[in-house]
């Protein structure tokens, strides 16, 4: 038998509906990849969630067996809140939660060496409702789990049941043949997209630069890297070298719009645009700015992989302070991309094309390159905006001087 520092039993390991922003409240349960029983693995695929940002996998937290599951598919389940147990063989889980939600310290054999179960805030049918929002969602078949109140304290009121019922019916009726329904993924984007276009002010900058030196570090450095890692360094990957280490020098452009004032963020997290099925999803380079070419390429790649097998991990698309889209490889010249909150910059990256520009006051052809960076006003002004934007030219430019 263990105890935690409280002096509390240590029982199980709690699978949690996981957070990837402090603005995230709930989550939907898309289905669990095991069964109540089965025998897990940690790091093993066990569930897929949908947010705000994507449908993804949650790996196991332990070894053990499968136990508890207290929601199914469907499930809208606040963040934090206990939805299974990892047990080992002939141990049990809590089957009684208190009011703040903590496990009632009991088992009939404790686990030893589990980590201590983290304590989940109160499930949402704890809320109160008033009779007649209870009578009426038991008439439609609203589950009062996944309502938020709108009445005083958080009741959840008649009101809220019709409009549940309402949205319920609509997304049951048979769609006409002439509209397509777009999967989870590209309901996503879209409902995100329209939020941050209508809530964040944004204003471009725009910016040509001559990229003939990072076409030929890509070669030159990327010939070697390909030799030793079995790895193809792209457009993309140096850009997210230079980006992150531009950033480091402009900490606003790396910051975030929150409801107490501008966030500025310790770590430069890159969010990579990636296209999958009927949408778009942004991965994340941790930390781009301590890491090498190759580990970027890596990375790349590995998160690339896993997006189109619809296989992300929650740490994949969680954390990113600036992100980079680039449609090059389409053969588009420019383009403006829209911001992803709480984030306050993205640089919309064209392709790179041949054209015919003054050089010493005479005409010459170049390889060169649009960059059109969208900007929150309320964190970073035009000024700053050009002076970044100017480094980042300088940057591609010159990779070598950034790279070292």
């Amino acid at each position: 038998m263990s105890r935690d520092d409280t002096g509390t039993i240590v029982m199980a390991f709690s699978v949690v509906m996981p957070a990837l922003e402090m603005a995230q409240e709930t989550g939907k349960l898309v289905a669990w990849r095991k069964a109540e029983g089965d025998s897990v693995a940690k790091g093993e695929p066990l569930l897929e969630i949908e947010t705000d940002k994507a449908v993804l996998e949650v790996e196991s937290p332990a070894d053990g067996i499968l136990a508890g599951v207290s929601e199914q598919a469907g499930a809208v389940v606040p963040v934090g809140k206990t939805i299974a147990w990892i047990v080992r063989p002939g141990e049990t889980y809590p089957t009684e939660v208190a009011a703040s939600g903590s496990p009632v310290q009991h088992a009939t054999e404790p686990m030893r060496g589990a980590a201590p179960v983290v304590a989940a805030p109160a499930a949402a049918t704890g809320a109160q409702i008033s009779p007649k929002a209870r009578r009426i969602a038991k008439e439609q078949g609203v589950d009062i789990a996944s309502l938020r109140g709108s009445g005083p304290g958080g009741e959840i009121l008649a009101s809220d049941v019709l409009t549940a019922a309402e949205s319920k019916s609509a997304a049951s009726a048979p769609a006409p043949q002439d509209v397509e329904i777009p999967s989870s993924t590209g309901r996503l984007m879209a409902e995100r997209t329209t939020q941050s276009w209508t809530t964040v002010p944004h204003f471009f900058v725009v910016r040509e630069v001559d990229a003939g030196a990072l076409v030929e570090v890509r070669e030159r450095l990327g010939s070697a890297i390909q030799q030793a890692r079995g790895i193809k360094v792209t457009h993309t990957d140096l850009l997210i070298a230079l980006l992150s280490r531009v950033l480091v020098k402009h900490p606003r452009m790396n910051g975030s719009w929150s409801g107490a004032g501008i966030r500025l963020n310790p770590e430069v997290n890159i969010g990579v645009a990636m296209a999958v099925d009927d949408g778009v999803v942004a991965t994340v380079i941790h930390n781009a700015n301590k890491i090498d070419l190759g580990d970027i390429a890596v990375q790349r790649r590995d998160l690339t992989e896993r997006a189109r097998a619809n296989r992300l991990r929650t740490s994949d698309i969680a954390g990113a302070t600036f992100t980079i889209s680039n449609l090059g490889m389409y053969h588009v010249d420019a383009f403006s991309a829209i911001i992803s909150p709480p984030q306050a910059a993205i640089l919309a990256v064209g392709s790179i094309a041949d054209r015919v520009v003054p050089i010493d006051r005479r005409p010459a052809v170049r390889p060169m390159m649009t960059l059109t960076l969208s900007c929150d006003h309320r964190v970073v002004d035009g000024a700053r905006a050009a002076v970044f934007l100017s480094e980042v030219a300088e940057s591609v430019r010159e990779p070598e001087n950034w790279l070292r």
